[in-house]
């Protein structure tokens, strides 16, 4: 049974990449387009209001890259950043717990995005085929390299 589950491993950390961009994406696009119901009843987050905007843009923009899968280690990194700064300004000094100062979303997205940091993006992951792609062609060159000049 475990090893079922070791070969299943990059297919459920590919799924757990998507849904988890997916989901912060959304809360990007929420705030600066008002869409899926927007933020605080259906508002939009105004244009370079600190730290808002900026926090809508970097969900966005590292939520589809996460999703993606492209660039998954560092725009995981930055959203990770991101939430632990959100709990720690925002929610933090309202009460220590998660549970009690409404920073659940925040630290579990701190948590999901710093996990992606250390395992990569796992399957499905446009990394992996910019990756190949660059392994073939770096390959290549070496063989070509090797290769006897005609005289």
């Amino acid at each position: 049974m475990t090893g079922r589950f070791d070969r299943a491993q990059p297919y459920a950390l590919g799924l757990f990449r998507i849904v988890t961009g997916l989901l912060f994406a959304c809360h990007g696009a929420a705030s600066l387009f008002g869409i899926l119901g927007g933020v605080h009843g259906g508002g939009t987050v105004p244009v370079g209001a600190w730290p808002g905007w900026y926090a809508a843009a970097i969900q966005l923009g590292a939520g589809v890259l996460v999703l993606l899968g492209l660039g998954t280690r560092s725009a995981a990194f930055v959203a990770s950043g991101s939430m632990a700064y959100a709990y720690f300004s925002v929610h933090q000094s309202v009460s220590l717990w998660p549970l009690q100062n409404g920073g659940e979303a925040s630290a579990m997205f701190c948590w999901a995005f710093l996990l992606l940091v250390f395992t990569g993006p796992g399957a499905f992951a446009l990394d992996r085929v910019f990756g190949a792609r660059a392994v073939h062609g770096r390959q290549e060159e070496q063989h070509q390299a090797k290769a006897p000049v005609p005289a």
